[in-house]
């Protein structure tokens, strides 16, 4: 069982409690989706549902892979669900992935919550992969949010692809950050759950 505290919030292994919380914040129409990858399709509320009853399978059967694909972020005093953080493989045979984050709940957003999950992530991002010499996060420049946090953290703006995305009929520019292994640990040389805690 992961559970990765910070100061307010908690990164952890999904739990039943969570289907119906993860299904309303995940079917579409919900305002955190126009900064997450709008230009890409939404899955309908019944594709939500069905992924959602395959990871209550995993969770009853204790299937997580390892290392964990994606982890719940919950409200550190009640756990309830109020986001995800997760990874893709960017190109599996350089060891080069991707790691994101979505908090749902806007009444979680501007105050930390986001900056612990994701620096949280990262570090177990570095730690269950020894493998992984650097972790990348890709946004698009109408998420202002992602990228004060990417900056916050101490990843480096490493590509900017001009007029890349379509949001609303606008052009916008596709971002990508990255943060190496030796930069996080110098940033963090007790680890990053230390750092929250002092």
């Amino acid at each position: 069982m992961i559970q990765l505290s910070g100061t307010q919030i908690v990164i952890r292994d999904w739990k039943l409690a969570d289907k119906d919380d993860c299904i309303f914040w995940r079917s579409p129409g919900q305002y955190w989706q126009k900064f997450d990858g709008p230009y890409y399709p939404r899955k309908t509320k019944e594709e939500i549902i069905d992924l959602v009853d395959e990871q209550c399978e995993k969770i009853k059967t204790d299937s997580f892979e390892a290392p964990r694909k994606n982890l719940a972020i919950a409200d550190k005093n009640s756990d309830k669900l109020i986001g995800q953080v997760g990874w893709y493989w960017e190109s599996k045979e350089t060891n080069w992935l991707s790691a994101g984050i979505a908090i749902y709940n806007p009444d979680f957003w501007g105050n930390g919550c986001g900056y612990e999950a994701f620096g949280l992530w990262t570090e177990y991002l570095f730690q269950a992969m020894p493998e992984i010499v650097r972790v990348d996060l890709r946004t698009w420049s109408g998420n202002f949010g992602m990228m004060k946090l990417a900056e916050k953290l101490g990843y480096t703006k490493e590509a900017c692809f001009r007029k890349a995305r379509i949001v609303n009929g606008e052009y916008y520019d596709s971002i990508g950050y990255g943060v190496l292994r030796e930069e996080w640990d110098a940033w963090h040389p007790q680890g990053f759950q230390k750092d929250l805690a002092d």
